[in-house]
């Protein structure tokens, strides 16, 4: 059996890949939001508010409303029941 020549080579390449992965990873889950959005919900009895943040204010609103039904609902066909329904109350502000 030969011996390794360059049993570094591995751990080279394997940091080379995984290094980016990670900071990439790391960059991304600092970005700044710009909008933050409350939105309260009434569906099938139940009524929540939830406060979330996005990019724009359309993702704040569209990530509120989203996680307000996840509150309220159970099963697909609820889900996407309650985000067709119209808020009881929403508003963004630019943070």
């Amino acid at each position: 059996m030969k011996p390794k020549k360059h049993p570094w080579r591995n751990t080279v390449v394997t940091l080379g890949f995984l290094l980016p992965v990670f900071g990439y990873v790391v960059y991304s889950s600092f970005h700044v939001s710009k909008f933050e959005c409350t939105v309260c919900m009434d569906f099938a009895g139940g009524s929540v508010c939830r406060t979330t943040t996005g990019a724009t204010e359309a993702e704040g609103l569209r990530t509120a409303v989203d996680n307000a039904c996840a509150m309220l609902t159970s099963g697909v066909t609820e889900t996407l029941r309650c985000q067709r329904t119209t808020p009881r109350s929403a508003s963004c502000e630019e943070i």
